[in-house]
């Protein structure tokens, strides 16, 4: 084995706070997961794909969709922490090209989200105020399209870029099994070019989050395990 992936398991081997991090991670990937894959759900049960409908789901499920929303920022916040602690578990083993990448392509990702989001709240909220006259106006249709736009084209595709970098930085440094960086390849291939084609292409993204941070869980917590054995099996020597 090359001397570097000796020194990066051992690393994330250590006792105390080096084996509480990569579950804090892990817990914050399941946290982000579930809670976006609820919001993807909700919204697209409740509103029609097509950015130029004539909003008339407004009149019996926006209630529906705020509570949806609403779950955003905390998914937001989720995703943060887990973008955080992975930097964090790289350290010096970071490279920093694929680091910017990863960076900046999450912090994009959420932006877009977040955006996306506040236009379809906003309507929401207008049509609490203007209930008879919102539905099927200009701004209405902006507003849906904009969110449109945001999820399906730009959001969609840095999520694209932040699972390429993820499984990039996986394989140079060995954090997760390899399989689990193939697979994020293909969900990143599938999120570049099927944004358009496939009406539920944005849950492929949480769900591999979701399926990553699991690894990382199961994996740690069997690591922690075989280091108390060791260290139990030292002071019995000792």
């Amino acid at each position: 084995m090359d001397p570097s992936m000796k020194d990066w398991r051992l690393k994330w081997t250590r006792p105390s706070t080096r084996l509480r991090a990569p579950r804090a991670a892990a817990i914050a990937g399941i946290v982000f997961s579930v809670l976006l894959i609820t919001t993807l759900l909700l919204i697209r049960r409740t509103v029609p794909v097509l950015p130029l409908e004539a909003g008339e789901w407004l009149r019996e499920r926006s209630g529906t969709v705020f509570f949806a929303v609403n779950l955003v920022p905390f998914a937001g916040i989720a995703f943060l922490w887990f973008i955080g602690v992975l930097r964090d578990r790289l350290g010096d083993y970071e490279d920093h090209f694929f680091a910017t990448v990863f960076m900046g392509s999450g912090l994009l990702f959420l932006a877009m989200l977040f955006a996306a989001t506040a236009f379809v709240g906003g309507i929401v909220v207008a049509y609490r105020i203007e209930f008879d006259r919102l539905p099927g106006s200009a701004t209405f249709t902006v507003a849906r399209a904009v969110a449109y736009e945001l999820t399906n084209v730009y959001a969609v595709r840095m999520a694209a870029v932040f699972t390429m970098a993820t499984c990039t930085l996986a394989l140079r440094t060995g954090f997760v099994s390899r399989w689990i960086a193939f697979v994020g390849y293909a969900a990143a291939l599938a999120l570049l070019f099927a944004g358009r084609h496939i009406d539920w292409i944005m849950l492929v993204f949480p769900i591999w989050v979701l399926l990553l941070s699991l690894h990382i869980l199961f994996d740690n917590f069997g690591l922690s395990s075989k280091v108390g054995a060791s260290d139990r099996d030292k002071k019995g020597d000792a």
